[in-house]
């Protein structure tokens, strides 16, 4: 049998197959808490064959909200993910979900506080000042992920997923370029990894065997100055030592190198469409210096993978989970002939949520994302979808998505990432 769809056990759970859901932002919550089109989204994902469908990215407490369409973990609205959790189970998949806190990438007026980081500074994409977490700040907010991680038990989560990569809070204390305290929580990888180790702490308190406990970590931040690959594999080894049972190999950083994390171009005319008029500042700013702040990446299939494999190298009998251009069933196949036990999918069952299912149908299937990243620049102001799939898309937009795609296809074919 295909190793793809066998069965696979991560600490108690067992998954159907290898496939799970990467954890990507839907934007599909209304007042930070799920609606229907959340619901329908992962349920159509469960049914079109996933082992493991990972809702993204929710909030463990309000200062670590990026966005008013992301989810809040609280108490009141454990009923409604219980019945997104039942509904994904009855489908035959499991549900993850992942925890974070965004630090300094959020505003004011979404946070409802002075946003916070691992140091002070100004956040140009908001645009807002941040200050300096305290050390009550860090306490509260290590607790604060214990706590979220108990809201998932009771709502019927199989995994939740630290988020300790891309630049957010956990990823700000980890790394150099945005590190500069010079208290117990800077300057050494010992002391920058001191705020990780009491988060995923109180999540593997909180955990004990109810629920698999994962995260998402870099593998390098993606610029010069940012955290390389050698580092973050002491951090996986602390992770492991801590706990975590799995380790989701990512890599980028929001707030310095955006498109390292996807792969593609910035979508600058998605970005200026949807932003709302009343942040014309922000539409003006994309639109005058989207490519300077946020440079193209060219995308190519499996495009963490020769990074990844360091890691498995390094650390070659704990299940590293793979993702990054994971785009057909031959890219998958791959991953599982590197020996990497399971696999993260994110655009191709935005695309289409029954990649998997016709994967394990025909073992030539290849998604039909183009890589334009129109759901990447359309989820910060509306509900993350493919443009294929969006009822509200105007003809322009539709143009502007087809020169996108000419252009990313005329720079793969020149590098050679496509024939």
């Amino acid at each position: 049998m295909d190793t793809l769809f066998t069965p696979y056990r991560l600490g108690n759970l067992e998954l159907r197959n290898r496939t799970i859901r990467s954890a990507a932002f839907e934007a599909m919550c209304k007042n930070n808490r799920p609606t229907k089109e959340l619901f329908d989204y992962h349920v159509a994902v469960a049914k079109g064959g996933i082992g493991m469908t990972t809702v993204s990215y929710a909030a463990v407490c309000e200062s670590g909200l990026s966005f008013d369409t992301q989810l809040l973990l609280r108490d009141e609205i454990i009923p409604d993910l219980r019945k997104l959790t039942d509904a994904i189970h009855a489908e035959g998949a499991k549900a993850s979900i992942q925890l974070g806190h965004c630090g300094n990438m959020t505003h004011r007026r979404t946070c409802h506080c002075t946003p916070i980081g691992a140091s002070g500074g100004f956040n140009l994409y908001s645009p807002t000042f941040f200050r300096t977490m305290t050390r009550k700040d860090i306490e509260e907010v290590a607790k604060a992920f214990g706590n979220a991680t108990r809201i998932c038990i009771e709502a019927g989560f199989d995994a939740v997923e630290v988020h300790a990569g891309h630049g957010y809070l956990i990823s700000q204390f980890l790394s150099p370029y945005t590190n500069h305290r010079k208290d117990e929580f800077g300057g050494s990888l010992e002391n920058r990894m001191r705020f990780m180790k009491m988060c995923i702490g109180e999540v593997v308190k909180a955990a004990g065997d109810k629920i698999v406990v994962t995260a998402k970590l870099n593998t390098s931040d993606g610029f010069k100055g940012g955290q390389t690959s050698e580092e973050l594999i002491e951090v996986a080894k602390e992770m492991r030592k801590l706990g975590v049972q799995a380790i989701t190999l990512s890599g980028g950083f929001v707030s310095r190198a955006p498109m390292h994390v996807m792969r593609g171009q910035f979508p600058v005319p998605v970005f200026v469409h949807y932003f709302p008029w009343r942040q014309w500042w922000l539409k003006l700013g994309v639109l005058v210096a989207g490519h300077i702040v946020s440079p193209t990446v060219p995308f190519k299939h499996l495009f963490f993978l020769e990074e990844a494999k360091k890691f498995q190298a390094a650390m070659p009998d704990f299940p590293f989970i793979y993702v990054g251009g994971v785009t057909s069933r031959e890219d998958a196949d791959r991953v599982m002939e590197e020996g990497f036990p399971l696999l993260q999918m994110g655009r191709a069952v935005l695309e289409d949520t029954d990649f998997v299912n016709k994967m394990a149908a025909d073992k030539h299937h290849c998604s039909q994302c183009e890589h334009s990243n129109f759901c990447v620049g359309r989820m910060y102001s509306r509900s993350m979808q493919c443009h294929k799939n969006c009822v509200d898309i105007t003809p322009a937009m539709e143009r502007a998505v087809k020169r996108i795609n000419r252009q990313n296809d005329r720079m793969e074919r020149k590098l050679g990432y496509k024939k």
